[in-house]
């Protein structure tokens, strides 16, 4: 988990003529004030509700900012700095990049317009390596392990989980690919060792689930499948710096849903409404925890807002308020 050497938040707005990025300064009491808007040199697509699990990321030392523009086939790089945010570069990537990772200094890119994954070093913005994806590929979210040995896909069009092994230069090995417990799986977190993906069950209603897995260098072993919440349309998954809880958003109906996480890799629901945006409405999309895991913040880009929740100790989250300014296209969220 990177650092909160500079508390903010940071959303990306999406939009086709000119990518920017809203940033927010957080105070101790987890109260957003804006901080400034920053062009990416890049565009977005324009559109409401991108497909974007993990296009706004903290490298994890905090210190730098990597945001996917979709629309222009690249990523910017901002240094991350008390007064906010300033440009370091762009990097070509691929057609429509919608999520972004990075560890030890390497990272990877998810393409959506061809399924692909392309690399580069955050030093020198060298490219590592472009690989293809399976045939019938629709990737939702790409992520390292914690360890950063390995790359994990989320693959909503095969429904299944994608691990390929990464080497201390970056590039990658052979993918192993495991079925996912349900289908259409999208975003996910780790917990340790153990890996959280949620499910949309291709978007109906109050099908809503995530699963648990333990992963090997062979595959993800299923360890709960398929936990309904009995919402609908989950997409975004975030972990507790303990380990403890998954929260989890909603689209469809405007909840975030809490799920313990048991020491052998088990997850339980516990609370399918943690957390309310606007109860029964849309929008409730890209989330993350602030840095020293007190604040949840997620993006509600239907209502043009950011919400925010106080996490308690027992996981429970108190609501903080909201903060507007958003346009409609918004998408990704990163929080320091």
């Amino acid at each position: 988990m990177q650092h909160s050497q500079h508390p903010a938040v940071f959303v990306q707005t999406n939009e086709a003529v000119g990518n920017r990025v809203i940033a927010m300064r957080r105070g101790d009491d987890g109260s957003l004030s804006e901080l400034g808007s920053y062009a990416t040199g890049g565009a977005g697509d324009g559109r409401p509700h991108l497909t974007s699990q993990g296009s706004v990321a903290l490298t994890r030392d905090g210190s730098q900012l990597l945001v996917a523009n979709a629309g222009s086939a690249d990523v910017s790089i901002f240094s991350v700095e008390d007064g906010g945010l300033s440009l370091i570069d762009t990097v070509a990537t691929g057609p429509a990049p919608k999520s972004v990772a990075e560890h030890g200094g390497i990272v990877y890119v998810l393409n959506t317009g061809d399924a692909s994954l392309a690399g580069f070093r955050l030093d020198d913005r060298e490219p590592i390596e472009r690989r293809r994806l399976a045939e019938g590929s629709d990737p939702a979210q790409v992520g390292f392990t914690p360890d950063g040995s390995t790359l994990v896909v989320t693959d909503r069009g095969t429904d299944a989980i994608v691990q390929i092994p990464v080497d201390d230069s970056g590039r990658l090995g052979e993918a192993r690919i495991s079925p996912s417990s349900g289908p259409t799986p999208y975003g996910f977190a780790f917990a340790g060792d153990t890996l959280v993906v949620t499910e949309a069950f291709g978007a109906q209603t109050g099908k809503a689930a995530a699963s648990s897995y333990r992963l090997t260098a062979a595959s993800a072993t299923p360890v709960s499948r398929s936990i309904g919440n009995g919402r609908s349309e989950i997409c975004w998954a975030v972990v507790t710096n303990d380990g403890r809880y998954a929260f989890t958003t909603n689209f469809a109906d405007g909840a975030v849903s809490r799920y313990a996480i048991g020491n052998d890799g088990s997850i339980a629901l516990e609370d399918a409404a943690a957390g309310v945006a606007v109860d029964g409405q849309t929008g409730l999309r890209d989330e993350d925890l602030s840095a020293d895991g007190r604040f949840l913040y997620a993006v509600d880009t239907d209502s043009g807002r950011v919400f925010g929740w106080a996490v308690q100790d027992g996981g429970e989250l108190e609501p903080l308020g909201s903060w507007a300014g958003l346009p409609a296209t918004a998408a990704g969220l990163a929080a320091s």
